[in-house]
């Protein structure tokens, strides 16, 4: 009786000293004023339109965005100009745009004035079509979301009224029901759950298909009935608009100067679904293009490929090359009219008589130059990469190899433009937990107190299982009420009525009838798919026999004597708060199949009376100390104004909602169906039977009490895979996560019955802390107890010392600690993730102490996180140990295939990972990362001159043993174990999160790089996420190599931005890396054929396009040059204006999309099986500078024949200008058209189709043409130039031989290069012409003779490692060959 009463007294001291200190003090209240009219033109102030604010409100909102959303960058007004001020911003329709202008000087005109601008009309035209299409459908989809309803409170009719999402406004009260989208953001301030928390739907926002909790702002949960918003006298001062969907900081300032701090837990997101909750009402605080969710959505990312970047330098020599010839052809025009001693008789004078001098005549044939050679540079080339781009990523799409029948899910292509860099990737970072494993957590082995517990059932059931994809995964389904056909915009068929929805009527609603509620939990179903990290494997745990023995001792009379000096019973208190953490210490959400979450929360508040004092003092406790950071914490200046007369109102209002009828009827319900036994009882609501589940049950025998019964059907929905697994892992055992509420966590434990925890604070995980922790009241020892859980690297230094421990428990804790690390050395060597489990017991006053701190940290805005750090930090100290747990993740399927594959395509691969050194180490032997002949340096420094020393000593080794043949010697504490067989040598590096620190420094990094290049992999273990983006970035800008970064979750988003390729795994960890990423896959093997296959035949295909773009344009152009040396470089031309224009534009545009969409030099069963010819493309070969200068000479060999054959053949003739253009143009075709069949690596249906096309169009175009067209001017008349050369033997017997000799040189060095010196993409391509079986040994030939070089590449560079001279000393610098013997997972 004293101990409630005292704790009660020093509350209320608090409160009155509190108060006495704020009513004493007026220069600390201006001194918040201050700083609060201060902040705000940092912060925003939201403030609602009703009552005595409405003028305040006028003047705030002015500067606040409506909800009105606009992602269209075009309105009908804008378009044209807007769209073409866009397209003017590249520089290739600058100049073509700069040409137009120049053909309409009348001095340097070239061409009639339509002509010219016929290309850049018609690109620009395409273009703009495209870019009109796209922001139509964006303001199709714009106007249908901004059309959308919702209730929105009206200050006139005082009521909630349907209003259109648009008209929304910030300050304005939002009510929404179950199953509707959140139109903006908004605080919560009321929910229809008892508890005040309502239910989300994320995965619009992040991909995450499990539920997640949102709460009440403190203070306002109490409500009896809906919040009225004419009562609602409180201002909200928050951040300013981020892009943070993690975070939000601010305050709610009540109408008395008392605040109450908010957190992201009270924000509800735009484009969110509220699920399994009645009716919730908010205010929005931000809205339209300011909300989260808006500014999140970025658009999608443009990046430039390697490629691109190249062929813009190569189009600068081809301008370097127009200036030439136009140079060429003013100096020549000018020199050929100096020649003239008299004025010739076609030079024209200027109107006053005077005559152009040959210098300036020069200057303007060089400008008619420029517009009659534009060709040159080819516009057209970069509409036809666009498109060709478009055609690669069809046919990734649609490759039924990346189709996943399990998820319903295939490849998707963010990135539209950089196909062709997945052919040239040197380094692939990759992320290790659910990118090379599944992310299924298996619980497998734990360590308590010392003691050592295998589950050897357990993984004897691991080892024989075989998980059925179709049958299983649909029954989970069922079992966890999931729906696959559910709509999320069937909430608008259920919108509830404007009156408000009290509690009372919601009970009455949930404990009437079980036909109701299975109608509404099959509605709320939530999402297309089961829940995740739910799937049989991971839940089905096989409990250890010695553990289950113990378990049959636990009991209330032996946890109390727990304290005592017997082992055993100490031994039984370190088991039960070992499971108690595994079941407490998450955020797992608990639900029962087939019914709303807030039922079953219902149920089990329902059977809680009021009986005693010491439930009493924990509901003043509940009251008036909340917890922070995901639940929100007391406010000390809150608690300061109440009274007691406050206080025993809020209690008689938690005794009237506890005594409510109807939860009095559900409670008395579900004690007489529990004691019926009766066949009606199988009709029985599931809610109601299993909160009575080991509710004060005592377990005598371990056998009778755990393995007989059966174990209620539970649902839990879990952020990570980890707390899933060790929440199964209690659930084995019988310690039940019952149900969990902002304020308490209920427990069915054996023995102990069932345990309701006062919920006081959860401290989430973060990567600096790298562990999570729970602050609650015991409710059997009553003390404030922390459970902490987090990795071992950081754990143990977090442990109680001898000086701080009893001198009868500090040998014994110390015992358990070196045990417990030993346990731990062995899960990683096994390849099992690894945990720690330790506990704290906190008084009454420091706790009090800490919350004070703990408070001030909550209610800031500005260094929230730092200040919520610091608190955290110091609250978790002096922990006790409890035990270790090791999960195993299992490889996924392929990987280890995929890997080999990889490497052997020269590809260099790292792996990144967050844990510890020996699983990561294992893991990478499991995938054959690391083989078991490799060489393992394991670099770990505590200061940057012991690891600047160390890397030395290692490549000082390497190079100084690089001429040795035989291994022989050990120096140190590093060893070499490589065989004495092998010639050369394979080294790997193993490097941890504080060694990465020191490398990453300036002065470091090169010889880190150089190291590394050494090694075959590199394994960075206790990497941060920012670590490994600093990675990424650093090999790509020193190193200059193309990098991709792999991996599944969140943690990976600034690595797969930062590298050249981005690829996201669509894995259980939501869709936030898929959303950052250029490509997502299903599974990590997917890689191989992406890389191998698709990347090589993009990057083979788009380069030897754009290459036979810069032959067409060159060969083409060429044929108007040599006509200049015959017309006194006048800048005329031989050909049609028209002609010669729609060449490059219409008659030879399609063959070569085709080409570059469809040609495929090898098979993907070849290159699958080949990998080695994957480094054609990643060394560029087809595309070197040398290939583009041969290209250019044989464009311009190719030209010289072209026009040179006719000349020659009608020397002396009478033959007119545009006859002999007629003869060139046509044999033009024919020689481009048939030199890209020349360079066809397979000549499919559709190439003959469109070569044969493009010939006919021709023929059909010059045809009409000439039969239509007619001109003033007799000698250059086209009219019916084709039809008669159609009927001249001679036109067919130059066009014949013009194509003969322009291609024999090409044709015969084909033929050279395929019988004397063929490539290996020549070679891989004759094996697609054998048999099968003579295809698998010709492959198998080709591996044996890669092997034999490799070695003798080895050898001739490296020679045999016998030793590197090593450690500066233990504590700082270690660098050890690991065994080289392979731990199998």
């Amino acid at each position: 009786m004293a101990d409630p009463i005292r704790w009660a007294r020093y509350r209320w001291q608090r409160l009155i000293s509190t108060e006495g200190r704020e009513g004493s003090s007026p220069s600390n209240s201006s001194n918040k004023c201050h700083q609060s009219s201060k902040a705000i033109g940092k912060h925003r102030i939201v403030i609602p339109c009703l009552g005595h604010f409405k003028e305040e409100y006028e003047k705030v909102s002015k500067l606040y965005m409506n909800n009105k959303i606009q992602t269209t960058k075009y309105t009908l007004l804008n378009f044209l100009p807007r769209n073409l001020f866009e397209q003017f911003h590249r520089v290739a329709n600058l100049y073509f745009l700069f040409l137009v202008v120049l053909n309409w000087v009348p001095l340097v005109e070239a061409f009639q004035k339509e002509i010219t601008m016929l290309p850049l009309v018609a690109v620009l035209t395409i273009i703009a079509v495209k870019d009109g299409l796209e922001d139509y459908s964006k303001y199709k989809m714009d106007k249908k979301i901004n059309n959308l309803l919702t209730k929105v409170y009206s200050r006139k009719e005082k009521k909630y009224i349907d209003e259109c999402w648009k008209n929304v406004n910030v300050g304005d009260f939002i009510r929404l029901s179950r199953n509707e989208i959140i139109p903006a953001d908004m605080v919560l301030l009321y929910s229809s759950d008892l508890n005040g928390i309502c239910y989300i739907e994320t995965a619009s926002l992040d991909g995450e298909t499990n539920l997640k909790q949102r709460q009440v702002v403190r203070g306002y949960s109490e409500q009896v009935s809906e919040i009225d918003p004419e009562k609602f006298s409180s201002r909200i001062e928050c951040e300013s608009p981020n892009n943070d969907l993690g975070h939000f900081r601010g305050f709610v300032e009540h109408s008395n100067k008392d605040r109450v701090g908010l957190s992201k837990e009270n924000l509800l997101l735009r484009g969110c679904t509220v699920r399994n909750t009645e009716a919730v009402v908010g205010i929005v605080v931000y809205a339209g293009h300011e909300t989260k969710a808006m500014l999140n959505n970025t658009g999608p990312h443009y990046k430039r490929s390697k490629l691109e970047r190249k062929v813009n330098t190569d189009i600068l020599w081809c301008v370097l090359l127009l200036i030439l010839m136009c140079l060429t052809g003013a100096i020549g025009h000018g020199i050929w009219l100096s020649r003239y001693s008299e004025v010739p008789f076609f030079t024209i004078p200027e109107p006053g008589g005077k005559l152009i001098p040959p210098a300036l005549a020069a200057f303007n044939v060089f400008w008619t130059m420029i517009i009659l050679l534009q060709v040159l540079i080819p516009i057209s080339l970069y509409v036809s990469i666009e498109i060709v781009k478009l055609g690669q990523i069809y046919l990734i799409q649609n490759d039924i190899d990346f189709y996943r029948e399990t998820t319903d899910s295939t490849i998707q292509c963010r990135a539209l433009n950089i196909a062709e860099d997945l052919g040239q990737i040197q380094y692939i970072f990759s992320d290790k937990t659910g990118t090379l494993t599944e992310n299924k957590m298996v619980f497998r082995r734990c360590s308590i107190a010392g003691q050592e517990y295998c589950h050897e059932e357990n993984a004897k059931r691991l080892e024989s299982y075989q998980e059925v994809d179709s049958e299983d995964e649909d029954s989970a389904d069922r079992q966890c009420g999931s729906s696959m056909h559910m709509s999320k915009w069937q909430g608008h068929d259920c919108r509830a009525v404007n009156e408000p929805l009290n509690r009372k009527s919601l009970s009455l609603l949930s404990g009437s009838h079980s036909a109701l509620g299975r109608e509404d939990g099959g509605r709320d179903a939530p999402r297309s798919g089961h829940v995740a990290f739910s799937s049989p494997i991971e839940t089905d745990v096989v409990p250890d026999t010695q553990l289950l023995k113990k378990f049959s001792q636990i009991s209330s009379h032996s946890y109390d004597q727990s304290e005592a000096s017997s082992k055993l019973s100490l031994e039984t208190m370190y088991i039960t708060d070992f499971f108690l953490a595994l079941a407490i210490c998450n955020t797992v959400v608990v639900s029962v199949p087939s019914q709303p979450h807030q039922k079953m929360r219902l149920s089990s508040l329902g059977r809680m009376p009021i009986k005693s004092l010491e439930e009493i003092r924990q509901m003043f406790q509940r009251l008036s100390v909340r917890r922070l950071s995901s639940s929100p914490l007391p406010s000390v200046k809150e608690s300061s104004s109440e009274s007691p007369s406050s206080f025993v109102s809020k209690l008689s209002v938690f005794r009237m909602k506890m005594a409510s009828p109807a939860l009095d009827e559900a409670a008395q319900r579900a004690a007489e169906l529990h004691n019926m036994d009766s066949p009606e009882n199988s009709q029985v609501p599931q809610e109601l039977d299993m909160v009575n589940v080991a509710v004060g049950c005592e377990y005598n025998s371990a056998t009778s009490s755990i393995e007989l019964s059966p174990l209620p059907k539970l649902c839990y929905e879990a952020e990570s895979p980890d707390e899933a697994a060790l929440v199964h892992a209690a659930r084995a055992y019988r310690c039940i996560l019952q149900s969990r509420t902002p304020d308490q966590v209920t427990v069915d434990f054996p023995g102990l019955g069932s345990l309701k925890f006062q919920l006081l604070h959860i401290l989430p995980f973060d990567s600096v802390r790298k562990r999570m922790s729970v602050v609650v009241r015991h409710p059997v020892s009553n003390k404030v107890v922390v459970y902490t859980k987090g990795a071992d690297s950081v754990m143990m230094d977090l442990l109680r010392t001898a000086s701080e421990v009893d001198t009868n428990n500090s040998e014994m804790e110390q015992k358990i600690k070196e045990r417990t690390q030993k346990h731990l050395d062995d899960y990683a060597r096994r390849g099992l993730r690894t945990l720690c489990i330790a506990k704290k017991a906190m008084s009454d006053a420091e706790y009090a102490e800490w919350l004070n701190h703990h408070f001030s940290a909550e209610t800031s805005i500005d260094n929230r996180e730092e200040l919520l750090l610091e608190s955290a930090i110091r609250l978790e100290t002096e922990l006790t140990l409890l035990g270790a747990t090791g999960i195993e993740d299992r490889l996924q399927e392929g990987v280890p295939d995929t890997i080999q594959a990889l490497r052997k395509a020269g590809i260099k691969i790292w792996m990144l990972t967050g844990d510890k050194r020996e699983t990561a180490v294992n893991i990478a032997y499991a995938c054959k990362l690391l083989e078991p002949d490799d060489i393992i340096f394991t670099l770990k420094s505590q200061n940057k001159d012991a690891c600047a020393l160390m890397m030395g000593k290692i490549l000082e080794g390497i190079q100084k043993n690089a001429s040795k043949k035989q291994p022989g010697q050990k120096l140190g504490n590093v060893s070499a174990s490589l065989s004495t067989q092998s010639p050369g040598f394979s080294a790997g590096l193993v490097i941890d999160g504080w060694t990465l620190e020191h490398v990453l420094h300036d002065s470091l990094q090169n010889i880190f790089l150089e190291l590394t290049e050494k090694c075959r992999a590199v394994v960075c273990c206790r990497a941060t996420p920012l670590q490994k983006s600093v990675l990424v970035r650093l090999v790509r800008s020193k190193l200059k190599a193309m990098t991709l970064a792999v991996g599944d979750g969140a943690n990976d988003v600034s690595m797969i931005q930062v590298a050249d390729t981005g690829v996201g795994i669509s894995g259980q960890e939501g869709m936030q890396a898929v959303m950052a990423s250029d490509f997502a896959v299903c599974q990590f093997r997917h890689l191989k054929k992406l890389l191998l296959v698709h990347g090589h035949w993009c990057y083979t295909r788009l380069t030897n396009m754009v290459l036979y773009f810069f032959y067409k344009n060159v060969a083409y152009v060429n044929l108007l040059f040599w006509y200049q040396f015959f017309c006194g470089f006048s800048g005329t031309s031989m050909t049609d204006y028209w002609i010669l224009i729609l060449f490059n534009l219409l008659f030879t545009s399609v063959p070569p999309i085709i080409y570059g969409v469809l040609d495929k030099d090898v098979s993907a069963e070849v290159l699958l099986q080949l990998p080695q010819l994957y480094m054609m493309s990643q060394k560029s070969l087809a595309y070197l500078p040398s290939t583009f200068w041969i290209t250019l000479l044989d464009a311009f060999y190719q030209s010289i024949v072209c026009f040179f054959v006719p000349y020659f053949t009608y020397y002396g003739s009478d033959i007119d200008i545009f006859s002999f253009g007629n003869l060139i143009n046509t044999a033009a075709l024919f020689i481009i058209l048939f030199h890209l069949l020349i360079e066809c690596k397979s000549v499919t249906w559709i190439h003959t189709v469109v070569v044969v096309g493009s010939i006919l169009f021709y023929f059909v175009f010059t045809l009409a043409f000439g039969a239509t067209c007619k001109t003033q001017n007799p000698s250059s008349n086209p009219y019916w130039i084709m039809e008669q050369h159609m009927t001249d033997p001679v036109f067919y017997l130059v066009c014949l031989l013009t194509t003969c000799v322009a291609l024999l040189p090409r044709y015969l060095l084909r033929v050279l290069q395929g019988t004397l010196f063929p490539s290996q993409v020549l070679r891989a391509k004759h094996l697609d012409r054998l048999t099968p079986k003579e295809q698998r040994e010709a492959i198998k030939r080709w591996r044996d003779d890669c092997v034999v070089n490799c070695r003798v590449e080895l050898h001739a560079t490296s020679g045999s490692f016998s030793s590197v001279t090593g450690a500066v000393s233990e504590e700082e610098s270690v660098a050890s060959v690991l065994p080289t013997s392979k731990t199998p997972l």
